[in-house]
């Protein structure tokens, strides 16, 4: 495939998708107007999803079955972390809902503030944004209230996928909740592995698209109690 020369040679976007297949092509060619190099973990998809993303220029690597997407990140990094010359790593959604400049200003942030991991938030500027829903400008700040590890890494947005670390944290990351509860767990091995961490302001795209693949209300709070449980164990 053909690679576009765009001074990112050491960055790697992971993209776990699943049943993404029209609007992947159009994420990935985004990706790739900035960055050379993405791998999108098609995790179990039947409708294509990652034949339009290797036509649209990414790595693909494929689950036969569905894991959920903490299993297609871990996937994602482990093929990321694998390539000559790889640095810089980010997990980036495949709904639509991310921007890629928000990226570029992430990376900048890891460099300049010598830092491990930054992690997106939808609250930067101490208010959510107005195209929220209303539950979910409710809920998501109360699910980082009562994150142990999310309240002592001073973080607003426990669960916001867009994350950009570096090579320390793509050797270390060892992301065992296959679901949506990996949010919580990426947050507690950050605490665990003492990862410096910083928080960015992003936008995110609430498009008609990315609301009908939103997951269920609910699975905040499964989040939360899934990352407590886990710190206690891990104790």
């Amino acid at each position: 495939m053909d690679t576009p020369a765009t001074g990112y040679d050491d960055v790697w976007i992971i993209v776990p998708a699943f049943n993404e297949a029209s609007v992947i092509g159009e994420v990935i060619a985004d990706v790739r107007s900035v960055f050379d190099h993405v791998v999108c973990v098609d995790d179990g998809s039947g409708d294509g999803t990652g034949d339009r993303a290797y036509a649209a220029g990414a790595h693909v690597v494929r689950h036969p079955v569905n894991l959920g997407q903490g299993a297609a990140i871990q996937t994602g990094v482990e093929y990321a972390r694998s390539r000559p010359g790889s640095a810089v790593f980010a997990t980036f959604d495949a709904d639509g809902q991310h921007r890629v400049k928000d990226v570029v200003r992430m990376i900048d942030r890891l460099t300049a503030d010598d830092l491990d991991i930054v992690v997106g938030t939808r609250f930067g500027g101490g208010r959510p944004p107005a195209a929220m829903p209303w539950l979910r400008r409710l809920l998501f700040p109360l699910i980082a209230k009562l994150s142990p590890a999310s309240r002592k890494l001073g973080l607003t947005d426990a669960h916001n996928g867009l994350r950009v670390f570096n090579r320390t944290v793509a050797d270390g990351l060892n992301l065992t909740m296959s679901g949506m509860s990996h949010a919580s767990e990426f947050i507690s091995l950050i605490v665990e592995n003492g990862w410096k961490a910083g928080e960015e302001p992003v936008e995110i795209l609430y498009t008609e698209y990315s609301m009908s693949k939103g997951q269920p209300l609910v699975n905040g709070v499964n989040i939360v109690f899934d990352g407590m449980l886990r710190g206690r164990m891990r104790k």
